[in-house]
């Protein structure tokens, strides 16, 4: 079936949710596929209905909580599967059963304990039955990426000559390289003589880091579905990224293929998969990472400032992003300084070879310099009157649902304290701390990492404050991470004020 439409098939709440530690109850999972409806996706692989009756619930309600993709349900080539997928889809307005079998001959000796006539007749069997249920059928071909393609040809036309309407070819290991994969794909493309009648669709695993590429590469080739997850989880090293994929077609408008995905939206999506997940995103993660249009060299400072397709690819409001950063720091250059110093309302005219001397004998004490400490380098006295420090915290904790902090902050010289209720003690605190500078912030991202080990390590915590449409970042070290929490909001906080 060709086409330039890539359909996307998001399997966060499926395969994505497989990760230890990331297991969602229904109505958070609700929300994420209720999300991934507004990014634009066009399948959403629920769950796998017959593992456990929270996945059939989730299934049942997510069919009836989102309008527009499809619902898709996962089965093994068994009956009772299929019965079962069946019977959580009977509320979706567009259901589809996604149900198959191994094809390596890994799985076939090893796993399976069969032979490659038994499999084909296997897989035609529950591809039929399958379509007593519903008239969208997916068949997966697990293993297909170590799979011989003279026997994934033989499979795919007979799967499709029983009414498979797509047909996944995944790499479930990660062992492809993307040449093998696309070449992959080409093959069934021109060897399967009913081809025409099903779309081709990848699912590429990360085990050897090139699960975008070879989805990239199959797609190139013909497959017309990309299955992916939110920020790339999965089990083990994860699967396809549906952000990478998207935004390499996005980006290649050579290749003539399109989505339909609301790019703006991907920002946010990852970051509720991530918060809901308790999945942080690595900072230099490609798309959605902190860092991914931070810029802290001197060099490519410069060439942003003076346009930005200089050093960026991607426009950052295009995934949702309000601009790019320029980190200060000592290898920026005088450029990216002159730059923030004229954001901030300075003109450091000929003085500016001064500042940077002093600006480079601070940022080697410190390890980013933030607006704060230039106003000091400029010698704005107001300064002292706008930092937040933290005097005093005491949190009440205890068995009872509701955490209570009492938290004094030296503003300027001038003390203010609050008690407070919350989920939490860090919870607790933010609520203190909005209370005191009378504000409604919003915490965009907490991030917790482990400097040290043992029970008194140091523990650095990354925060982002949003007021209105800017972001705000803050940073702190403590081996109390309640502090060290409060300490990040306060210094993203005195940036902001």
């Amino acid at each position: 079936m060709s086409t330039n439409k890539v359909y996307i098939f998001d399997t966060t709440l499926r395969d994505g949710e497989q990760v230890p530690g990331c297991q969602l109850n229904t109505s958070e999972k609700i929300e994420v596929a209720r999300a991934l409806e507004e990014l634009g996706v066009d399948i959403i692989e629920a769950g796998f209905p017959i593992s456990s009756p929270g996945d059939f619930n989730s299934v049942v309600e997510i069919s009836k909580a989102v309008s527009n993709p499809t619902i898709c349900a996962l089965t093994r080539a068994v009956k009772k599967d299929i019965e079962v997928a069946g019977e959580a889809l009977k509320y979706a307005k567009r259901g589809r059963i996604h149900t198959g079998i191994g094809t390596s001959p890994y799985h076939i000796k090893f796993k399976l304990k069969t032979t490659e006539e038994e499999i084909i007749r296997r897989a035609v069997e529950a591809v039929k039955y399958a379509r007593r249920f519903v008239d969208d059928v997916e068949f997966y071909a697990e293993d297909a990426g170590r799979s011989e393609n003279e026997f994934l040809a033989r499979v795919t036309e007979a799967v499709i000559g029983a009414g498979a309407t797509v047909v996944n070819i995944p790499d479930t290991t990660g062992y492809c390289l993307p040449q093998m994969f696309g070449e992959k794909i080409k093959y069934l493309i021109n060897n399967v003589s009913n081809m025409d009648k099903a779309i081709l669709a990848t699912h590429c695993h990360n085990d050897l880091g090139m699960a975008t590429a070879n989805s990239i590469s199959g797609i190139i080739n013909g497959a017309r579905q990309a299955e992916v997850t939110i920020n790339g989880i999965g089990e083990r090293a994860g699967n396809t990224s549906l952000e990478e994929v998207v935004m390499t077609l996005k980006s290649h408008k050579d290749l003539g293929l399109e989505t339909s995905i609301d790019t703006t939206k991907i920002m946010g999506v990852s970051k509720l998969v991530s918060s809901l997940m308790s999945m942080p995103v690595q900072a230099n993660k490609a798309i959605v990472g902190r860092n991914a249009f931070a810029h802290s060299s001197g060099i490519h400072q410069d060439g942003v400032i003076k346009h930005r397709e200089n050093y960026e690819i991607i426009d950052p409001k295009d995934v949702g992003v309000n601009e790019s950063e320029i980190i200060l720091t000592a290898r920026s250059g005088r450029a990216a300084l002159k730059h923030r110093l004229e954001l901030l309302g300075y003109n450091p005219g000929d003085k500016l070879d001064d500042i940077y001397s002093n600006f480079l004998d601070l940022a080697d004490k410190k390890k980013e310099i933030n607006d704060t400490d230039l106003r000091v380098l400029m010698g704005d006295t107001s300064v002292s009157s706008k930092t937040i420090k933290l005097d005093y915290l005491n949190i009440a904790t205890g068995t009872a649902e509701e955490t209570m902090a009492t938290i004094r902050l030296n503003i300027g010289g001038e003390l203010f304290t609050e008690t407070v209720s919350g989920n939490g003690p860090v919870d607790a605190a933010f609520n203190g701390i909005k209370k005191v500078v009378k504000k409604e912030l919003h915490l965009e991202e907490f991030f917790v990492q482990a400097v040290t080990r043992g029970s008194n390590d140091v523990g650095k915590v990354h925060v982002q404050v949003k007021d209105k449409d800017s972001v705000y970042s803050g940073f702190a070290s403590n081996t109390n991470i309640v502090i060290a929490s409060v300490e990040a909001c306060l210094e993203a906080i005195s940036k902001m004020m």
